[in-house]
């Protein structure tokens, strides 16, 4: 198959994160995970040489003003709904309260969908599209099957969504809206890639669950880029990330590195954190040693639908970034998060999903364990909206 026509991409390969074996970026990768080491996520890798800042499209308000730093080969075959260059607010009642000097939030609410797994899944589709694929299926905890959904329907492709059943009717019905078939599951995210891996025996559908397609974290990586332009090229202190599967918090990680290699910002990194759910906290288990990783791990349902993931499948590639930046992971309860999502409300007038509600518990919680200082920039990610959850 030859998708090398009006090339723009400066895209090279896919490597292994564990073991950093090659593999072609010209091939499908249905399962993109290692064969040789414990089928590790596969990232995809640049040759940024030549690539400058006027490469940014600024008349393009999306996430695609990146396009050279992206993988899509022919721009014919991107699938875009306007994703992406989401704003940078400043959260000046909620640092006043706190007493902290800068805390300001990436919304990713105002992306199509309502999340930003718009992002991921745009460019997902967006190469499920330049490889010919018809077929695409899904385990999701509620966005994600949302944005696969509209996506498919921009590009013609079939589409299959599982969910659980416990998911917000929002979340359903607009899957049904935008014309995918669902199909509902007893248990978590873990109990619906089981039910995919059951309906795609016959490898019929494209299997786009979260870093087992090595797409969607390069749509999730432009949240670093556009973080880095709208800081004017200057990173934050500290980065307060809600993570479930952790595809955005390894995307902006990403993103500060390939923005290190072209030169566009120090080699400095900001500090991460990862914000779980007390219901569902694997990461935090495995940081404090309690277990040596989540695959045995058991959760629970959460309020904060996206958290509820017991295995991530970026597990090790994540709590290798909290080691490197200096970060770790951190749980709230369902209680913090209604509070908060009431307090952001009634204190910025901002509806945020409780994914992102989450991270003020959190940085209350990491101030008095004296693990981030008043006068650092602090920046949250909201993921979402929090109408979808009323």
């Amino acid at each position: 198959m030859n998708i090398l026509k009006e090339r723009v991409s400066h895209l090279v390969d896919l490597k292994c994160s564990n073991c950093g074996k090659i593999y072609s970026s010209q091939e499908i990768n249905t399962y993109a995970s290692c064969d040789a080491c414990g089928k590790s996520p596969l990232i995809s890798t640049y040759d940024f040489e030549g690539v400058t800042k006027d490469d940014i499209d600024r008349n393009d308000r999306s996430m695609w003003r990146y396009l050279k730093m992206l993988p899509v080969f022919d721009q014919r075959n991107i699938v875009s709904l306007g994703e992406g260059f989401t704003p940078l607010l400043t959260l000046k009642n909620l640092a006043s309260d706190y007493g902290f000097a800068s805390v300001q939030m990436k919304d990713e609410s105002l992306n199509p969908t309502g999340s930003f797994k718009a992002r991921g899944l745009s460019m997902a589709i967006s190469k499920a599209k330049e490889f010919g694929i018809r077929k695409c299926i899904i385990p999701t905890a509620g966005n994600a099957g949302g944005a696969l959904a509209a996506y498919c329907a921009k590009a013609e492709i079939e589409a299959v969504v599982v969910m659980p059943e416990h998911t917000p009717k929002p979340f359903k019905d607009e899957c049904i809206l935008f014309g995918a078939r669902l199909i509902l599951v007893e248990g978590l995210i873990n109990h619906c890639a089981q039910k995919v891996h059951e309906i795609n025996f016959k490898s019929e559908y494209y299997d786009v669950s979260t870093l087992k397609e090595p797409y969607r974290l390069e749509g999730k990586k432009t949240m670093g880029y556009e973080i880095a332009e709208q800081l004017n090229w200057k990173l934050p202190d500290v980065i307060l990330y809600p993570a479930g599967g952790g595809t955005g918090l390894i995307g902006i990680w990403k993103a500060f590195h390939e923005l290190i290699e072209l030169g566009w910002i120090e080699n400095r990194l900001p500090r991460m954190y990862a914000v779980q759910s007390k219901n569902c906290q694997p990461l935090v288990e495995t940081w404090a040693g309690r277990q040596k990783n989540s695959k045995e791990y058991v959760g629970r349902p959460t309020l904060a639908n996206g958290l509820a993931v017991p295995s991530p499948f970026g597990e090790k590639l994540m709590l290798k970034i909290l080691v490197e930046t200096g970060g770790e992971p951190i749980a709230v309860s369902d209680l913090e998060i209604i509070k908060a999502q009431k307090e952001v409300a009634q204190r910025e007038g901002l509806l945020v999903a409780p994914e992102g509600a989450a991270l003020l518990p959190a940085l209350q919680s990491l101030l008095a364990a004296h693990k981030i200082l008043r006068d650092e920039s602090i920046l949250f990610l909201n993921t979402g909206s929090g109408y979808k959850y009323l």
